[in-house]
């Protein structure tokens, strides 16, 4: 609601004698809480009821978190816009703790995602990893009733609801690369809405949309679902990107890296390279372990 509102105030700046109106709705993604996502069917349970409001006519766009979004739209849906991008970092969250290094031996730690769970159990084999479900109130909750001694959560949720004071630590893209997409929020649209198309391009940043192509171009490469640990973050800087990509077993114990460098308006090629990089260290087996584990 929080990402809807935020668009809706971009739109009203621009268009100021427009109306612009929130549908709120709830999606199978939030009301699925006592399973991990990877096991109920990944990143499309926080679109489909939104794309089927368009198709409808009851919505002209949604909005979403875009490591949120399927590698593949539907066909007749299209990205119509990214926005600038939030902090992409993971934070970690603690009412004891100041970092996961402080953390003692047989700690749990909570997150949802297969990505953050194998980069922990890479690094901090001693801690126990246990799945958390919810909205960001609910995870939080848990936090403070002392089930987890520590959460992590993507920091720019954290920020967005005015909620930086709970951040412990954030966790630098070294020690945690981040999900393809994190941090960045996309506009979704009826592929034959022209008009909409013109009237959103604005809001449009193109150094975060050419930097979240090269991330889902890897995505996709992969199979683009949230049931294997996958990162992928791209930077830009005066027109040249860096790219680096991550796959892992959920245990940790198996990890292929790769980073490549190139121009930023090749964001697709410099996808596509890491991808060959990555499964030139056998990354088609981490996978197919993955596939076992499941």
């Amino acid at each position: 609601m929080w990402q809807a509102e935020h668009v809706r105030a971009s739109l009203l700046e621009l268009y100021p004698h427009s109306t612009v109106e929130i549908l709120g709705m709830t999606t199978r993604g939030d009301q699925i809480l006592d399973r991990t996502l990877s096991k109920v069917g990944g990143k499309g349970l926080f679109v489909k009821e939104l794309e089927v409001a368009m198709q409808n006519g009851e919505a002209d766009f949604a909005v979403h978190s875009l490591k949120d979004v399927p590698m593949e739209l539907p066909e007749g849906f299209v990205l119509a816009a990214v926005l600038e991008r939030e902090d992409p970092r993971d934070a970690f969250v603690s009412n004891e703790f100041a970092s996961l290094d402080a953390l003692p031996a047989g700690a749990i730690v909570g997150t949802s995602s297969l990505r953050r769970q194998a980069l922990i159990a890479a690094r901090f084999p001693q801690l126990v990893i246990q799945p958390l479900r919810g909205n960001l109130d609910t995870r939080l909750a848990k936090l403070d009733r002392g089930e987890y001694a520590a959460i992590i959560l993507a920091a720019a949720g954290l920020k967005r609801l005015g909620l930086s004071s709970r951040i412990r630590a954030c966790i630098e893209p070294e020690q945690s690369l981040p999900a393809p997409g994190q941090g960045a929020m996309a506009i979704e649209i009826l592929s034959d809405r022209d008009d909409l198309r013109a009237l959103l391009a604005p809001l449009n940043h193109v150094d975060t949309e050419r930097a979240v192509r090269a991330e889902r171009t890897l995505s996709k490469t992969f199979g683009g679902s949230c049931q294997i640990p996958l990162a992928a973050f791209a930077t830009v800087d005066q027109g040249m990107m860096r790219l680096r990509a991550m796959v892992a077993t959920p245990d940790g114990k198996r990890i292929a890296s790769a980073e490549v460098n190139g121009a930023a308006s090749e964001p697709e090629i410099l996808g596509q390279q890491v991808a060959l990089a990555l499964h030139q260290q056998d990354a088609t087996a981490i996978l197919a372990a993955c596939q076992v584990d499941a």
